[in-house]
């Protein structure tokens, strides 16, 4: 099976920097999208960041200019520096990977457990 761990969650003070790793490891073939995801208590779970295998990223607006979404595809890994961070960038960020597995040949979805980013004012 494919398992995803998130790390680099942490407590900040408004306008500080945090870096959020995100590894996948398990029986995977290929890696096809990694996205990062946060959810604040009370509201819906939202799309960050979104990476392709071929490096393409897109970001909510909110975080444009802020945020960088990157990958190292030999590593299996995905990250997220998060610079200038605000209050309202509060909130558990998962990492949700689309990938294809040696028994399985659909792509399926696969989420880990969530850090917890929490900026101070």
């Amino acid at each position: 099976q494919v398992q995803v761990v998130e790390s680099g969650g942490g407590l900040v003070q408004a306008g500080g920097s945090l870096r959020l790793s995100c590894a996948a490891s398990g029986s995977i073939f290929r890696i096809k999208t990694m996205e990062w995801y946060r959810q604040a208590p009370g509201k819906q779970r939202e799309l960050v960041a979104g990476i392709t295998s071929d490096g393409s990223t897109n970001y909510v607006d909110s975080v444009k200019g802020r945020f960088t979404i990157s990958r190292d595809n030999a590593k299996k890994m995905m990250y997220l520096q998060m610079n200038s961070l605000k209050p309202e960038d509060t909130a558990l960020y998962y990492c949700n990977v689309m990938a294809t597995t040696y028994g399985y040949g659909n792509t399926d979805v696969y989420w880990g457990q969530g850090t917890q980013v929490t900026v101070s004012s």
